[in-house]
């Protein structure tokens, strides 16, 4: 069978749809597994061993001014060479007009989707050949696991614990991390105050200040890493902590992987280093404001989620802007306490694994 995944992006809708990959190679390890994703966030998938091909695409392009003649060319070609490869099926994990658009453009017989209560876009449901139905509250990683069992007959994992999070990463990526924590070498925080949204960060200042707490209270030394145009972020961080154990640290999303699985400590909000800290295995404490940790923070149990429980104004806000942005007004004690929980959390989780190795 000749099997085309759409998922375009981001990075964390991408990291989420990796369980998905995983379940359908080891159930029907003789399927050839295309994807189709954006180029800018196509370097999670690069290189990845279970799939046969990467098929990059930029549909952002068609929309900047002006639009060169390579550019309107482009799509075309991609169309074609999607359409010579002669899909059995597609799987479109996205739920957009766009991605059902190209599901339907590839030329695959079947084109598997959500059913509407479950669609972003709900007209893209006219685009497919065959819709299913999934637990509408539940986590992102679950319902897309949800629909390849649907859509493909197999088995998939219903544990947490059985999650899998295929990334390929290299000697370049390794040694990336290992230059990041260069000098440290009694564990370590990821501490990521960047985000998407604007209505997703927690204060700059208070990272700075938890950098501090976290270095009295655990020992541990703070890496605030940072991704393009988040530079400046990082300094106020950075000239906020008055210790001095904390360093800001810029890396490729490979390498931030690679770092995030020597991590004690991950804090963030809902943004592409914390789904990415999850697929590493990182002790997370997540931020979370006008979005959901059920559907979108880590399915792990022993994981943390640190946001306001009284207030009444949070439920399906996914406002990018607000007058208000108390959700996110957190403070730096409460962060820390559940840092510290998470810690503690962890450090039982070991002593059980010595004991299970004794």
């Amino acid at each position: 069978m000749r099997l085309l995944i759409v998922k375009l992006g981001s990075i964390g809708d991408i990291v989420h749809t990796l369980p998905s990959l995983a379940a359908i190679r080891r159930a029907l390890p003789g399927t050839e597994i295309s994807w189709v994703v954006e180029r800018r966030a196509a370097e999670i998938l690069r290189d990845n061993p279970l799939l046969d091909r990467l098929i990059e695409v930029d549909t952002k392009a068609l929309r900047r001014w002006p639009v060169s003649g390579e550019t309107l060319l482009a799509p075309r070609q991609q169309l074609r060479r999607l359409r010579a490869s002669a899909f059995d099926s597609a799987i479109d994990f996205q739920g957009l007009l766009k991605s059902a658009s190209i599901a339907r453009l590839s030329g695959a017989k079947r084109i598997y989707g959500f059913a509407r209560e479950a669609l972003r876009e709900p007209p893209s449901r006219f685009l497919l050949t065959n819709t299913i139905s999934v637990p509408v509250r539940s986590h992102v990683i679950v319902k897309n696991l949800s629909l390849v069992e649907g859509a493909l007959g197999i088995p998939v994992p219903n544990d947490p614990a059985l999650f899998e999070f295929p990334l390929a990463t290299t000697r370049a990526h390794l040694a990336e991390a290992a230059e990041a924590a260069a000098g440290i070498d009694d564990g370590f925080a990821i501490l990521n105050p960047g985000g998407g949204w604007p209505t997703k960060l927690w204060s700059a200042e208070r990272f700075g200040a938890l950098a501090d707490e976290l270095w009295t209270h655990h020992g541990l030394r703070s890496l605030v890493t940072y991704g393009p145009g988040e530079r400046e972020l990082a300094e106020t961080v950075l000239s906020t902590s008055r210790t001095g154990k904390a360093r800001a640290v810029s890396l490729s999303l490979k390498g931030f992987y690679a770092l995030a699985k020597r991590a004690s400590l991950y804090v963030g909000g809902d943004t592409g280093p914390t789904h990415l800290a999850v697929a590493a295995g990182a002790p997370v404490a997540g931020l979370f404001g006008p979005t959901e940790w059920w559907r979108n923070g880590s399915p792990r149990p022993e994981d943390i989620c640190i946001e306001r429980d009284d207030i009444n104004c949070r439920t399906d806000c996914h406002r990018r802007s607000c007058s208000q942005w108390i959700c996110m007004d957190m403070s730096v004690e409460q962060v820390l306490h559940f840092a510290g929980e998470r810690l503690r959390r962890k450090q039982l989780t070991e002593k059980v694994e010595t004991k299970t190795f004794a």
